[in-house]
């Protein structure tokens, strides 16, 4: 079964282009191929792209570069995207990241999000249904830790039983610990 997106007419802000372009110098230059084969190059930035051809990239990142290549680009993402301006904490964070995946994506069509659930002070369950791989989200997730957590702070993911994107199922549930 693979995960089905209903994202036509979706657009993703070009700045997602450069978490691309910014994932990391061991993977870069044949990130930045495949990129470059889809129409993505630094040289060519545009403000929106369809997110069917941005997800199409990374598919093709996955299977010529290996699926560690999308935890380093999802990584990058807070580098380069538009979030609620009152996060001052990771639990904000969490709290607010569905809404800053709505504000970096325009157009109509069935996205998915990211769901959060508050378990304690210091753990959460995330449900993403949206349509980025099942790696990315997790790079995502780290680096909004790394953004905005308490320094000396550690992260664990897990991920939950219910399935996996990666396996073809629409959502996967990551356990949070911090």
């Amino acid at each position: 079964m693979t995960h089905v997106i209903q994202a036509s007419d979706v657009e993703a802000q070009g700045h997602l282009v450069n978490a691309l372009l910014d994932s990391g110098e061991a993977v870069r230059p044949e990130v930045k191929r495949i990129m470059a084969a889809h129409g993505f190059t630094a040289t060519t930035i545009q403000p929106w792209y369809p997110l069917r051809d941005l997800l199409r990239c990374l598919q093709d990142i996955q299977t010529h570069v290996g699926r560690f290549s999308l935890r380093a680009i999802g990584q990058q993402v807070p580098r380069y995207t538009t979030f609620p301006p009152h996060i001052t904490s990771f639990e904000t964070a969490l709290f607010l990241v569905d809404e800053a995946y709505r504000m970096n994506h325009r157009g109509p069509g069935a996205i998915g999000g990211y769901h959060h659930e508050p378990v304690d002070g210091h753990a959460a369950r995330m449900r993403c249904d949206n349509p980025y791989p099942c790696e990315f989200d997790q790079g995502l997730l780290e680096a909004l830790h790394v953004r905005f957590a308490r320094p000396g702070s550690l992260l664990r993911i897990t991920h939950g039983p219910g399935g996996c994107r990666a396996l073809g199922d629409s959502a996967c549930t990551y356990q949070l610990k911090w």
